[in-house]
């Protein structure tokens, strides 16, 4: 088994936070745009204070949008979530909009990614770091499941499960332990073995024993927790029956 990534789940506008979390110890930090009220220069400067603290941003774009995408990248994301990932079809919008020809057709820009233009850090970023792009996918419905090995027989670097939607694809909306969508999440962990991509989840309770379970399960790419429950949970500590 890979060692597990440890990384969490950015959904507040706040530098300070978005320091605070760089220096815990995550190997990442995932900023959300689909859920939040996070704009595009608020994603930038989150970017920068991540990447600045050594932690890899990661941003969930809002949808498979190629303007956004090109974007972010632009402002220096080193990985790309996108949601409601389907089918093969989805997949290669997904890869031509994170890439630059011939692998997709993500337009040529200069900005922060880039160096600002300077020629040196310009042509490193072309020819080395751009082709390091991480892009994950967000499988959460039935029709993903039942394509599930197109979609993985792709050139991407992993997954992520959408549980609350996938279970609410198949009538049990926030139900994770029903037979079926049991059933789908391994159907889902066999096919990322078998093409050798990374096995993502989301725990969106600050619980270590939670976080544990999903590592025992195989997944090795794991986001503990989301800022707002983070503190939610530690501001109702007084008050808690323990």
């Amino acid at each position: 088994m890979s060692k597990t990534s440890y990384g969490t789940w950015l959904t507040i506008y706040s530098e300070a936070i978005a320091e605070i979390l760089s220096r815990a110890g995550y190997d990442w930090i995932t900023i959300d745009l689909e859920h939040t009220a996070i704009s595009l220069t608020q994603a930038e400067k989150l970017i920068r204070v991540i990447d600045l603290c050594g932690v890899k941003p990661i941003v969930r774009v809002s949808s498979n949008n190629s303007a956004e995408i090109k974007k972010i990248l632009d402002f220096g994301a080193k990985g790309i979530i996108i949601p409601m990932i389907n089918n093969v079809e989805d997949v290669k919008k997904a890869i031509s909009a994170c890439f630059y020809p011939p692998s997709g057709s993500r337009g040529m820009g200069l900005y922060r990614a880039q160096g600002y233009g300077d020629k040196d850090k310009k042509e490193k970023y072309i020819k080395d770091d751009a082709e390091q792009i991480e892009l994950y996918l967000n499988i959460e419905s039935r029709e993903a499941v039942e394509n599930i090995e197109s979609i993985f027989d792709s050139d991407i670097t992993g997954y992520f499960l959408g549980p609350y939607d996938l279970s609410a694809s198949i009538g049990s909306p926030g139900k994770f332990d029903t037979l079926e969508f049991i059933d789908l999440e391994k159907k889902i962990m066999r096919a990322a073995e078998k093409y050798n991509i990374k096995r993502g989840i989301h725990v969106v309770e600050p619980s270590k024993k939670d976080l544990i379970e999903k590592q025992s399960l195989g997944y090795d790419m794991i986001a503990f927790s989301v800022d707002i429950r983070m503190l939610d949970y530690v501001a109702r500590i007084p008050f808690r029956d323990e």
